[in-house]
Formats: C-alpha cells, sequence, structure tokens
C-alpha cells in the first residue's frame, strides 16, 4: 500500500493478521501487576471520606474516633492537610490544566460541592483499618441552596460555547422554514440517563515520595500529562516525577483525567512520609470519577415524498457540574450522516452541583446517534420505505457542512454487505408481523459513525546490531492490544521478524506518548513510528555510502525494500547487522512524531481539507416476550469501516466491545441520582446494571479493511465508533417487533407494557 506517510511500498508480513495479545500471556497468569498490586517497604493505605450533602460548608471536624482505631496513621482534612496548589488556567504552555476532572482543590476547602465529594483521607496500616477509621470521621455542615434535578432545569439550558475542538452550533439553509412546509415529517423528543464508568480495574494510586522525587504507579489514559500536572499541583520539578502505568485494568474516559484518588494519594503520601496505596471501592468510583452526561434531544427530520431530506433538526441539553465537566459532540453526526440543505444543530448545557461529568465512550456521538438514527426508522416508516434505502437515498457525496472532501466513505459498502450477511430481505417491514411462539421478533438497523483524528505524541525506534528493534513511547495499553498492533507494524516497516521487535511503553521517562482517547492512538503511534522508520533508513544508508562495495550504495530509501531483516532491491541487499557491524555501531536510533505545537498547525490544516470519520453499519435482531416485555437481543452484525485493520482480532475485539457496551446503554444502564439531594443511589454493579454474558448474544463483526489514504498506514480508529448506532439500532428493532418508538433510554419493560 501506497500512502503519502509511508516512504516505500510495503510487503506486509504481520499487518492485518489476528496475532494474540502480547500483554496476554502476563495479564491470565497473574504476572502483571496493576496500579494497586506493588510492594514497597512501609506501604500505608488509604480511604476516602464523602460529603453527605450537595452544597455547603463543613463546619466542624471530628476525627478522634478516627485516631482511635488501631493501626491508623493519619486523618487528613482541611484544617491539617499539607497545601496543594489549585488547578492553573488552561492554556496552551499548560494544557496538562485539561486532564483535572474537576476545579475543587481538595482538602485546601471547607466548600462542598457535590454529594460524594471527597472531604477527608484516612491512612492506616491495613486498607481495613483505613476503610473503618473514615467510616467514623464526623463532619458537621451548613447547607446552601443545591441545584441537582437535571430534568427540572431543562428550561433554565444556556447555549453551549464553541471551542477550536467543537463546535455548539452549526447550520445552513432555513431548517424550521424547511420543516413547516415538508410533506412528511417527524418531531421527536429523546432521553438519555447519566452513565457511571464501571472498568474491570478500579481507580487506583500507589504513591511513593523520595524526597522531592515522586513515583505514582497509576492505571492512566493520559501519562503526560498527569505527569505534568502533578508536577505543578505539588511544586516539584517535572523530571523528578516518574508515573508509571504498564497496565490499565480497562479505561473508556474516566482515566484520562486526574481524579481525588491520585491527588489524595499522593498528599497523603507526602504528609506521612509513607508509601500510600489508594484503592477505591466500585462505591467511591461512582462518587469521585465523573461519567456520561444524561441528555435531552429533539430531532426533527423534513422529507420529501420520495425519501429525500428537506429539513434536519438537531438539538440537546446536556449537564455538566458547576466546577468542571466537558460538553459533549452529541449533535456531531448530524453535521456528517446525511445530504439536507436545510441544517440547524444547537446545543445547550445546565451547570448542576453535581459530580462534573466526563469522557465516556464515544462522548455525545454514542447518545446523539441514538436520536438520529431512531429519527431516521422512524421517518423511513412514515414514508413507507425500508430504513437502509432511505439512508442510502441520502448518503452525502460531500461533506453536507461546509462541501469538503470525505477522505474515506464506505457507508453504503457496509449497509450492502451487512444486508446480505444478516438475512435483511427476509424482514416483514410490518411492524409486530415477525414471532416466534410467545416472541415478538424485530430486526432493526442503524448507522455507526465516530470522527477519525490523531494527537501529539513521540515514538523513538532503536536498531541494534544483532538485528533486534525497540520501539519506546509512554502510550496506554487498556486492553485494546495496542503494544501488539505497533509491535506489528514495526515488524513490516523495517521487514524483521515479530519476534526481533520489543515495545516499552507506560512510563513516563519514555518519549511522550499521545492521550488514550477519541480513538487516536494507534494512528497517532503509527505517524511517529513511520517517520522513525524513516529516519533509520536514511542513517543507515549514509553509513552504507562510506563502505565500499555495498550493493546499497547510491540508492535512494524509495528504491529498497525492507525485508528479512535488512535493506534490498530485488536479491541484492544487506541486513542491519552486517551495515551496524561493518560500520562499528552498536545501533541506530531515531524519534518521530509530533508535539502540541505542531499537532495544532497540522490539525488545523487538515482540517480545511476533510473530513475524516470511522463508519459502519449496524444490524440488531431483537425478541420481546409479548407477555413480559422482557427484550432480549438475539442476533447482532456490525460491518465496519475503519481504514486499515492493524490485527483482525484485536480490532474485532473492540468493536465487539463498543456493542456490549452500547447494549448495556440501550437496555439496563442509568446512573440513579436522588433529586432531592443529588446522592447517587445506585453505586455499585449490585443495582448498575451491566451487561453479563446472558445478555449478550453472538456478534459478529466484519471489517472492510480499506485504507483511508490520507491517515497513516491507512488506519483510522476503531475502539470508540462500535458503541455508536447500537442503542438506536435496539430502539429501532424493538419498534418493528412491537409497533413502540421508545425514545427514553433505557428501553425497560415499564416503557414496554402493556403490549
Amino acid at each position: 500500500m501506497t500512502t503519502k506517510f509511508a516512504e516505500t511500498e510495503q510487503r506486509t508480513a504481520y499487518v492485518g493478521r489476528p496475532l494474540d495479545r502480547l500483554d496476554g500471556t502476563a495479564k491470565t497468569t497473574g504476572e502483571a501487576r496493576f496500579a494497586a498490586e506493588h510492594p514497597y517497604p512501609g506501604l500505608t493505605h488509604a480511604a476516602l471520606v464523602h460529603a453527605t450533602i450537595p452544597r455547603g460548608r463543613i463546619t466542624a471536624v471530628d476525627t478522634e474516633a478516627a485516631l482511635a482505631v488501631p493501626g491508623v496513621i493519619a486523618v487528613l482534612t482541611h484544617e491539617n492537610a499539607p497545601a496543594m496548589k489549585a488547578r492553573r488556567p488552561t492554556g496552551l504552555p499548560n494544557m496538562d490544566a485539561l486532564v483535572v476532572g474537576t476545579t475543587v482543590n481538595y482538602l485546601a476547602t471547607d466548600e462542598v460541592h457535590w454529594n460524594g465529594q471527597p472531604v477527608a483521607v484516612t491512612v492506616a496500616e491495613t486498607p481495613e483499618a483505613a476503610r473503618h477509621a473514615a467510616s467514623l470521621v464526623r463532619l458537621t455542615y451548613v447547607e446552601l441552596p443545591a441545584v441537582v434535578d437535571f430534568a427540572a432545569e431543562e428550561r433554565n439550558a444556556v447555549p453551549q460555547k464553541g471551542s477550536a475542538l467543537q463546535s455548539a452550533r452549526a447550520g445552513k439553509g432555513d431548517a424550521p422554514a424547511a420543516l413547516a412546509a415538508a410533506p412528511v415529517t417527524v418531531d421527536l423528543r429523546f432521553t438519555t440517563p447519566p452513565h457511571a464508568h464501571n472498568a474491570i480495574e478500579p481507580h487506583a494510586t500507589t504513591a511513593v515520595w523520595d524526597g522531592d522525587r515522586l513515583t505514582v504507579h497509576e492505571g492512566s489514559q493520559n501519562i503526560a500529562w498527569m505527569r505534568r500536572h502533578l508536577a505543578w499541583r505539588f511544586g516539584v520539578p517535572e523530571r523528578g516525577i516518574r508515573l508509571l502505568s504498564p497496565y490499565v485494568g480497562g479505561a473508556f474516559g474516566g482515566k484520562g483525567m486526574l481524579w481525588a484518588g491520585t491527588l489524595l494519594a499522593v498528599l497523603a503520601g507526602r504528609a506521612t512520609a509513607r508509601p500510600v496505596r489508594l484503592a477505591l471501592s466500585r462505591e467511591a468510583v461512582y462518587h469521585t470519577v465523573g461519567g456520561r452526561t444524561p441528555s435531552i434531544q429533539r430531532v426533527a427530520l423534513g422529507a420529501s415524498a420520495d425519501g429525500r431530506l428537506t429539513a434536519l433538526i438537531h438539538t440537546s441539553v446536556a449537564r455538566t457540574g458547576r466546577v468542571g465537566g466537558n460538553p459533549e459532540q452529541i449533535t456531531s453526526a448530524s453535521k456528517h450522516l446525511y445530504d439536507s440543505p436545510n441544517i440547524h444543530l444547537a446545543q445547550s448545557i445546565v451547570p448542576l452541583d453535581l459530580l462534573p461529568n466526563t469522557s465516556m465512550r464515544a462522548p455525545g456521538d454514542s447518545i446523539g446517534t441514538f436520536a438520529l438514527e431512531s429519527a431516521m426508522d422512524e421517518l423511513a416508516g412514515e414514508l413507507g420505505l425500508d430504513p437502509i434505502e432511505l439512508r442510502m437515498r441520502n448518503e452525502p457525496a460531500r461533506d453536507p457542512l461546509g462541501g469538503k472532501k470525505l477522505s474515506h466513505r464506505m457507508v453504503r459498502e457496509a449497509y450492502a454487505l451487512g444486508a446480505e450477511r444478516f438475512g435483511w430481505r427476509e424482514r416483514d417491514p410490518r411492524p409486530g408481523s415477525m414471532r416466534d411462539g410467545r416472541w415478538l421478533v424485530g430486526m432493526g438497523v442503524a448507522t455507526a459513525y465516530h470522527p477519525s483524528m490523531r494527537l501529539p505524541g513521540k515514538v523513538a525506534v532503536r536498531l541494534s546490531a544483532d538485528g533486534g528493534v525497540v520501539v519506546r513511547s509512554a502510550f496506554h495499553e487498556m486492553g485494546m492490544g495496542t503494544a501488539t498492533a505497533l509491535t506489528q507494524m514495526a515488524a513490516d516497516e523495517l521487514g524483521v521478524p515479530l519476534a526481533a521487535v520489543r515495545v516499552e511503553y507506560g512510563d513516563s521517562d519514555l518519549p511522550p506518548g499521545p492521550l488514550a482517547g477519541g480513538s487516536a492512538q494507534t494512528a497517532s503511534l503509527a505517524a511517529g513510528l513511520v517517520e522513525a522508520v524513516g529516519k533509520l533508513r536514511r542513517s543507515v544508508l549514509a553509513l552504507v555510502r562510506r563502505a565500499p562495495g555495498s550493493p546499497l550504495r547510491g540508492l535512494r530509501p524509495d528504491q529498497l525494500e525492507a525485508r528479512d531483516g535488512g535493506l534490498y532491491q530485488g536479491s541484492q541487499g544487506e541486513t542491519y547487522a552486517a551495515i551496524l557491524a561493518r560500520a562499528g555501531r552498536d545501533h541506530l536510533e531515531a524519534e518521530g512524531g509530533t508535539g502540541l505545537l505542531g499537532f495544532v498547525v497540522q490539525a488545523v490544516r487538515e482540517s480545511r481539507s476533510w473530513v475524516r470519520a470511522a463508519t459502519g453499519a449496524q444490524f440488531c435482531e431483537v425478541r420481546v416476550d409479548r407477555d413480559t416485555g422482557e427484550v432480549r437481543v438475539s442476533r447482532w452484525l456490525g460491518v465496519f469501516d475503519v481504514g486499515r485493520v492493524i490485527n483482525a482480532k484485536t480490532v474485532a475485539s473492540q468493536l465487539r466491545g463498543g456493542i456490549v457496551m452500547g447494549l448495556g446503554m440501550a437496555l439496563s444502564e442509568q446512573t440513579l441520582v436522588d433529586p432531592r439531594t443529588g446522592r447517587i443511589v445506585n453505586p455499585s454493579l449490585a443495582e448498575y446494571h451491566v451487561p453479563v454474558h446472558a445478555d449478550v448474544p453472538r456478534i459478529d463483526i466484519h471489517c472492510l479493511d480499506d485504507p483511508d489514504p490520507t491517515m497513516p498506514l491507512g488506519l483510522v480508529g476503531a475502539g470508540e465508533v462500535g458503541i455508536t448506532g447500537v442503542g438506536a439500532a435496539v430502539a429501532n428493532a424493538v419498534r418493528h417487533a412491537t409497533g413502540k418508538r421508545i425514545t427514553d433510554l433505557p428501553i425497560t419493560l415499564d416503557k414496554l407494557l402493556p403490549l
């Protein structure tokens, strides 16, 4: 494959193959150590004390009983904790401020900003003693008026401010007038609840001070910026902090931010001069780590009698915390998915006295596509058109807003293949017409969409005289197989055996890697890897020029093929080992990638030319019990365009995992917030229902595996597109099975009965 990112046309020996993850053995045998599993002499344990009011001030603290617990070393509150700097303003020189989940300066203030805010930390010789002591800390408050009811505050929503990364309003034409004039319309209101992060590894930190030097073991999605921010908060040089995160037990955005657990573990370590481990309980994660915002959405569509869209309106109201939180790109997919001469998109927010929300797998797009794709299905019913046909009639040739080129778009191909494989022609379009005994059977589809991007990050590649290759970058392995994919890419780019490549990652002492977010990590690393390999080839040829008799003398990099552990033109060439040995060198090393400024320049330049995205077609079959309303997803097929597939097994796993998470969003997941007190009332997996094996059918995945010519090695990103469209595909299948359009997630029995 040839792209502007590759210097030569490569034969791939490893890219695309379904290889097992290289870290799989360590994780399945227990060899891998996560953040809460590193032993240190004198290790202590910490536990958090959480506020029990939504807003107010602490007027008194009683720690006597807590300090009396055997093994307790300290109880830190705002009255006795060491000073910690507040978060600094965000700007280009200090982008690390973006990784802070809230603006609260923990234990430096008597203010309470949400119900569950950490307001004290206990430190003890054992975790049991720390937890018991935390339960004995008594706090007295003066309560202040708090606003915590999202639904009641919809009327007070304010327009969301736009940013360089996200526009809050967009449009063209006169969508309200076109809607009013359209012969066929739908106008629907959708709601989605808050969602909580439930990674298999709850957040944990092990912090060890040695004078002004700090070692932190942390499950992180953003090592570089977290390190930089810890240096600021604790007033120590960045080079004196080492943040280690080789294994992350799952993360979907929640570990991209710096939350109270990390900051207070480091603070407690400094206060006690002992190593401290703070492992959050599952309940503490709910009260301390932000999740997905709830939403209220309106999607209104107007169409001509032949199914051509004449108006598309998508508006949203979302929630942020009064002390932090990120607005979501809820209407993003509506900018790009369908051609219409009149489009109006607008996002609003409601600041509340609640734990700030944060990124969660496909933020905005996951819930935004639920509304848009449900409305498209409803419009198909009004028109008497097949839902796939309606989508194909409105598939754009260029981006609907602005007219930019689509760098890579295979939605038509995804639907065509999916319809054939899923047996879509067997679907009787009449709602409630397909039955199997007591089960009502329904089939639904939806389009998956997630923007594609690259982020700043560096990759260093070392080529040794023994033929070995070491790839080094402080990237993050959260279970998606990035280290394995990078090994495959490096082996192919340099033409060496897979076993010759070793990848070092998850350590802030390495070159700074990209944030693991936005489905951008692998593409960002690929760009740096290709650049570093290009520099290495030029260095190798520079050595060859000084070597009489070399068959490579006088050749350019683009005339050579990397294979068999060296560079060749046809049958003539030499191994890297031979070239380096002749030159008396034990290794060559090069670095590729971009820093923050280079990334910004690149992003601005490319945004003027292209719209990039991963896309797909989601096919769902459900069975609904006509007596009880029980919904069972019985079949699933996802056909995706994620550009070039680096590892067929890990890509399928990522997409399958996103679909499973989407099934939870569609059928069971919701964070329940008491509208009187702001307290989360279901903070455990016993009451917050994620999908289990019995809820998940066989999920078939197919990738079109067609490279995007504008991306490094042609890959686009697969981590988040899998969840998009899932909620709508389920809702559309339920609509087909029962005749009922559910616009309020999750789809529970009470919303379906009576049938």
